[in-house]
């Protein structure tokens, strides 16, 4: 990790548009530590195992019939940085467009709070399932080991048991999209209809908020089929992972709340407590008819009343 580098790639930014992406990434990785990526045979062979159990338990407790991704990598912090840049510059596209020319500081600071973004990111995230919005190619799945062995370390709990439920959890999600073809292009057409609003000064709340029910209902469905079909105990496991994001410092707080790392925390919960009151009324099974059809996501009201949504869907 280099923070002078990092620092040197902001303020050599250049181009005409608002952010210098090729700084972002030399900025974000130059103030990461990359991490470790020395897999042993049984490590890499643990990996395979949890995707491929994750497959098959999720399979028979949620009903769906899903693959898995044709990507799945292992990779260190700075994999993750370079496999999201992309990611990132595609989306906020319609902001850069309508920002043309940008004077050379609020290019700077722009650049700089993006390189920000994807390096707290880089240090935090787990797994991640990315189906490829905005952009083309086959959905994939990444797990940031550094990140896993450095968690599991610190809650002190068992590495490949830990491993294996954040596997559960990332197949859960290729399970949702691979039951739900509509979802991906769903979730883009929101999310380009949002940041496209926002690049003309439009602050659209009803658009947002509907991103944010689907979103809800991405995690919360995620997390009951992860509880249901994993095969090993893991109720501490949730309770020390939730203990820690609750007692971050105070930069790491500020920094997560930004980045909306509150919301999606209040995402799993919601979404979870919503599919858990269908599941029990319905089974696993049933409530994978939220996927059938667009129209039968639940509504921002009806995420605290599943009988409404039962009684309209189900």
């Amino acid at each position: 990790m280099s923070l002078f580098r990092a620092v040197r790639a902001v303020a050599d930014a250049e181009g005409d548009g608002p952010v210098d992406w090729s700084a972002v990434g030399n900025a974000a990785r130059a103030a990461t530590e990359p991490g470790d990526l020395t897999l042993s045979e049984a490590e890499h062979q643990g990996y395979a195992d949890d995707v491929a159990d994750a497959r098959d338990g999720i399979r028979e407790a949620a009903g769906v019939d899903f693959d898995l991704p044709h990507s799945v990598q292992v990779q260190n912090r700075h994999h993750w940085i370079d496999a999201n840049l992309a990611t990132f510059e595609r989306l906020l596209g319609p902001l850069e467009e309508q920002a043309s020319l940008a004077p050379s500081l609020a290019r700077s600071a722009n650049t700089g709070s993006m390189a920000l973004t994807l390096g707290f990111l880089a240090n935090n995230v787990l797994g991640q399932y990315d189906p490829l919005l905005l952009g083309d190619g086959d959905h994939e799945l990444y797990f940031v080991h550094p990140n896993i062995e450095s968690v599991a370390t610190v809650l002190d709990v068992d590495r490949d048991r830990f491993r294996r439920w954040i596997a559960f959890h990332e197949v859960a999600h290729a399970a949702e999209f691979g039951a739900a073809p509509w979802l991906a292009p769903h979730l883009e057409d929101a999310m380009e209809e949002t940041v496209s609003k926002l690049a003309t000064g439009e602050f659209d709340r009803e658009a947002l908020g509907e991103l944010n029910v689907t979103m809800t209902a991405v995690e919360g469905y995620a997390e009951l089929i992860m509880d249901r079909a994993f095969d090993r105990e893991y109720e501490d496991l949730r309770q020390k992972l939730d203990d820690r994001r609750r007692n971050v410092g105070p930069v790491s707080s500020l920094i997560r709340r930004l980045l909306g790392f509150g919301m999606k925390r209040e995402q799993y919960e919601r979404g979870k407590e919503f599919f858990d009151a269908i599941a029990d009324a319905r089974g696993v099974a049933g409530a994978a008819v939220v996927w059938e059809d667009p129209a039968n996501l639940p509504t921002d009201a009806e995420l605290d009343d599943p009988d409404a949504w039962l009684a309209r869907v189900a």
